[in-house]
């Protein structure tokens, strides 16, 4: 935990202009070390003007499928390399090629920039002959909020959703007042309370209700939903982000899963420690009774 303490301080959690830039630039460092590129095919690509990675596993592919990946860091820091972690280990533990994309950040972009990103990419797969019931997406954190926004605006518009969604941690509600804000701020290694409360407003600025559903899905409707996975740590402050997503999903009839490992932090899945590597042992199991039953 000391170590994990330690990197994330590189980050910190001031907003200005030059702690962004070093925030952004150790991350794709991180992308860089510690992506499993090794067992992948790497593609740059680009979906109209923006930044794309198809990432396929060498082995064990199936291309019939493919996860559409959003990487978290606050809606304020992360790009190709840093998403390039996750995104690998999705390819490799489901078999499928997934595409991550460098949706514009914020400051410098607030919503709903980021969203429309994601909709952009994913109808350039639409355009390239993937339906919808072949496309799964997947995000952590912020990255998890773009995706679960994506998914209702899709259903909002009457265009049908994913096949299926993988959450690592997902942020979801923005008015931060859940009890795990208070409950786990000891233990949680990667996230404070200020630091949620600052991306926060660079993503959506000062004057807006934070519990409107375009902004905190949570709020949101989730009527013929997709399938869920949901992964959290359990020493997280965003541990009720996830309990809460849960329960909605179900009691609006859907069929979401909750995945709480007990000795686990915020996305802890990137790390290269065999705790991870058992989760998306869990994850590559859940695809594989999910989408082959």
């Amino acid at each position: 935990m000391k170590a994990i303490k330690a990197f994330n301080s590189i980050g910190g959690h001031s907003l200005t202009k030059e702690d962004l830039k070093k925030q952004r630039a150790a991350m794709e460092r991180a992308g860089r070390l510690a992506a499993p590129a090794a067992d992948v095919t790497i593609e740059e690509f680009k979906a109209g003007k923006i930044p794309c990675e198809w990432i396929r596993p060498n082995l064990a592919h199936n291309p019939q499928y493919v996860i559409l990946y959003a990487h978290g860091g606050g809606y304020t820091c992360g790009g190709l390399k840093y998403a390039r972690i996750l995104a690998a280990k999705l390819a490799l533990a489901t078999g499928f090629s997934v595409v991550s994309f460098q949706y514009r950040l914020a400051p410098e972009y607030k919503y709903p920039s980021q969203i429309e990103d994601g909709l952009r990419v994913w109808d350039y797969l639409l355009n390239k002959g993937f339906g919808a019931s072949n496309i799964l997406v997947a995000g952590d954190s912020a990255g998890g909020n773009l995706v679960l926004c994506l998914t209702q605006r899709l259903i909002a518009a009457d265009r049908k959703p994913p096949r299926a969604i993988i959450l690592f941690s997902p942020w979801t509600d923005m008015a931060a007042e859940a009890p795990s804000y208070k409950e786990y701020k000891e233990k949680d290694p990667i996230l404070t309370y200020s630091y949620v409360l600052g991306v926060r407003e660079a993503y959506i600025g000062s004057n807006v209700d934070v519990t409107d559903p375009c902004y905190s899905p949570l709020n949101g409707e989730f009527t013929n939903f997709p399938p869920t996975y949901i992964m959290v740590g359990k020493n997280e402050i965003l541990l009720d982000d996830s309990t809460r997503l849960q329960k909605k999903i179900n009691k609006a009839g859907g069929k979401a899963t909750i995945d709480i490992e007990k000795s686990g932090w915020h996305v802890y899945q990137q790390m290269p420690i065999p705790l991870a590597g058992r989760a998306m042992k869990r994850l590559s199991d859940y695809i594989s009774n999910e989408i082959y039953k």
